[in-house]
């Protein structure tokens, strides 16, 4: 199944994708259109309609033969027609209808062939069919290959799943829908690679009893770049993958080894998938050496899991057009937070502040407010910057090095809650009575004015037990005339976490190794990262 039906006339495909509001929108579509009304528009003249759409007499059925049909054909109306008439002002097919059709094709239909079969060309029609058909994705009631054909689920007794490798040779197939994985023979494995999304049928049960299955289909190739040695033999040049569980060995033809040398680490890029009988065939991207520094370590994980690490022209010009500062007009409709003294609380490394808290105790308990950076002011729907981040999903952090999900001109500057400058933000405002219970909470829309950039050295210093007096007085000095704050915020944290633990709640405590890396990258100290309250308090507030 692949992301997305795609747009007609080639290109890159973008795939319905969920906003935060719940409402699926396409690329150049908004996500409130109803099916068959022009995106963006009030309604206005509808096209005209496909002959099954329901006319003002009624529709009779199709005569009955007497003959029992053995192989399904399109129907001349769709059956629900009407209820869809009466759903949405300018309707189109409906799900039954859309399944109807395909099931009566000899293979898998794309969306353009569907559209021309059910009269569903115009622009404003054909993107609500697309709406549909991702919807159909999404329930389940359709399969999608890698050339944007759609099948039925129910048309067949395939199986999707994601193919999970074992290095010992063999697999299996975890299916999408849930149960127990399926076992995939070696020979099955060969035409495919680990994390592989594919089409399966059950074959039978193997001698443990598993049920067994057989690749029919590879919907995804996931497996795009790999880390390796570099191999030479008799003139013929491959990489052996790093991972195990790669089990066939890329062959590199000669004009695409890049003066990698026998021995050498690199990262192979695959162009040509490999099946049952012929081995992957690709080509080096990079040659990392005989050893890999730990710039070369970052540089090989970036590429071997492919992560997307570069901006499009189009991404940075749109980040680059985001003023450094709050405007006048951002402000207008939101709560001014800007005299409350919130602060950020972070890592001592820390590049970007995505949160800040506040405090005050009153009658009933505290109130509490928990701010976070509104990055969605800037990266809107549908834009450049927005399926960018979808793309990446997260920032992936390395020992001295991050890969960010938004240009650092947003993540460390206008979409951060650095100190002493107006920042947009979302704040949710709540009273915690005294048995740490939330009796009361507000969202709003908002702009704040961080007080301080603290550490959680900082606050621990501060208000934690048995600080050596030096360290004590210097963070006493750095927090200054917001240590009452940062004191009531402690005293929150305890009223929360007694809480936490009446209710049962299990508390998973793991160690984290901090690296130190010197001038060159180098790894010159490890250490376990100790935790403190002011890491938990930090964490109460967000859960709270």
């Amino acid at each position: 199944m692949t992301k997305s039906s795609g747009k007609r006339g080639g290109g890159r495909g973008k795939g319905a994708t969920t906003r935060g509001n719940g409402k699926a929108t396409q690329r150049g579509h908004t996500g409130r259109s109803e099916p068959g009304k022009r995106p963006g528009q009030g309604g206005g003249k509808p096209t005209s309609l496909p002959p099954w759409m329901p006319q003002a007499t009624a529709m009779s059925a199709p005569r009955k033969t007497g003959r029992v049909d053995t192989h399904p054909t399109a129907p001349r109306f769709d059956p629900h027609a009407r209820r869809e008439a009466q759903r949405y002002e300018y309707p189109i097919a409906s799900r039954e209808m859309i399944l109807q059709v395909l099931a009566a094709q000899d293979g898998p239909m794309d969306a353009d062939a569907l559209a021309q079969k059910l009269g569903l060309t115009a622009d404003d029609r054909y993107a609500a069919l697309e709406k549909r058909l991702q919807a159909m994705l999404r329930d389940g009631q359709l399969l999608q290959n890698r050339r944007g054909g759609f099948v039925p689920a129910s048309k067949t007794a395939l199986i999707p799943g994601t193919v999970i490798a074992n290095p010992d040779g063999f697999g299996f197939l975890r299916p999408e829908a849930g149960g127990d994985d399926l076992f995939l023979p070696p020979f099955e494995m060969r035409k495919v690679s680990h994390g592989d999304r594919v089409l399966a049928s059950l074959t039978g049960m193997d001698r443990r009893g598993r049920g067994e299955a057989s690749i029919v289909e590879v919907l995804e190739r996931r497996l795009t770049r790999l880390l390796g040695r570099y191999v030479e033999e008799l003139g013929i040049a491959y990489v052996v993958p790093d991972d195990k569980r790669i089990q066939r060995n890329v062959m590199i033809p000669q004009d695409a080894r890049s003066d990698a040398k026998a021995g050498q680490l690199v990262v192979a890029e695959i162009t040509t998938p490999q099946d049952a009988h012929r081995p992957p065939i690709g080509k080096v991207l990079a040659v990392l050496g005989d050893k890999l520094t730990a710039s070369q370590a970052v540089e090989a994980a970036i590429h071997g899991h492919d992560i997307p690490h570069e901006f499009s022209p189009e991404v940075l010009a749109q980040a680059t057009a985001v003023p450094l500062t709050v405007q006048a007009s951002d402000i207008a409709g939101r709560v001014d937070l800007r005299t409350l003294p919130l602060v950020t609380i972070d890592g001592e490394d820390a590049k970007d502040f995505d949160d800040a808290v506040w405090c005050e105790q009153n009658a009933d308990g505290f109130r509490l407010i928990v701010a976070i950076a509104d990055v969605s002011h800037y990266v809107r729907p549908g834009t450049p910057l927005d399926e960018e981040a979808q793309l990446r999903a997260t920032s992936v952090y390395f020992p001295g090095f991050v890969v960010p999900m938004l240009p650092e001109t947003l993540s460390n500057n206008i979409c951060s809650l650095m100190p002493k400058v107006d920042r947009l933000c979302f704040v949710c405002d709540m009273q915690v009575g005294r048995d740490g219970i939330v009796t009361r909470a507000s969202f709003h829309e908002a702009v704040m004015h961080s007080h301080a950039r603290l550490t959680y050295t900082d606050v621990w210093n501060a208000v934690g037990d048995g600080i050596p007096e030096d360290e004590h007085q210097a963070a006493l000095a750095k927090i200054g005339a917001l240590l009452p704050q940062i004191q009531r915020l402690h005293q929150l944290y305890k009223v929360l976490d007694k809480a936490r633990a009446k209710r049962g709640a299990i508390e998973f405590e793991s160690s984290e190794v901090r690296f130190v890396l010197d001038a060159q990258g180098v790894v010159a100290q490890a250490g376990m990262l100790q935790r403190n309250d002011a890491h938990k308090l930090i964490e109460e507030c967000m859960i709270a």
